[in-house]
């Protein structure tokens, strides 16, 4: 994709899913119910360019979205699309609470402590079933995981990709 900006991955093509021209999705996206709901606009991030397509069915099956979209009608029109990412403009995110944030805002924020001493650089978010966990790249260290809860992360600054950290003890050994 050429330019991201203002575009938000919300999956990837994994696979076809029967002879329709259904494709398994896998969302990366908490809104994937409305990512996904008839008459969305979305875009295929291909080699050749950008392919806007809108969503005709969807409906979940074994952990995956299963998708059709408008104009396609047989497997042989959308296999080309396999391991392609899906993206919506951004213009279609929703706000967040103040205490919420999309991924692609956290990600390569530097964590600092309370001191102000860096940590490192955020370089992906796993989720889990209670909290998010944050996996921080340290320089000369292996990763630090920071659970996403109010007794560690004191302060989420996304205009200046800054998180500051209570690091409890044992936290960072």
């Amino acid at each position: 994709m050429t330019n991201t900006e203002n575009y938000f991955k919300v999956g990837t093509i994994v696979n076809t899913h029967g002879i329709r021209g259904e494709v398994k999705i896998m969302a990366i996206t908490d809104f994937a119910q409305d990512r996904f709901k008839k008459g969305t606009a979305l875009f295929i991030d291909t080699k050749q360019g950008r392919v806007p397509v809108k969503v005709q069915s969807s409906r979940l099956h074994k952990n995956m979205w299963l998708v059709l979209f408008v104009g396609v009608t047989n497997i042989n029109e959308i296999e080309k699309y396999k391991g392609d990412d899906v993206y919506i403009e951004g213009t279609s995110r929703p706000e967040l609470a103040d205490d919420q944030y999309y991924y692609d805002e956290i990600i390569d924020s530097t964590v600092v402590d309370l001191d102000g001493n860096n940590i490192g650089i955020v370089k992906e978010i796993m989720e889990t079933g209670a909290n998010d966990v944050w996996i921080i790249k340290r320089e000369g260290q292996s990763d630090a995981l920071i659970p996403m809860i109010d007794d560690v992360v004191k302060s989420v600054d996304v205009e200046a990709k800054l998180i500051k950290i209570d690091a409890l003890e044992g936290l960072l050994d």
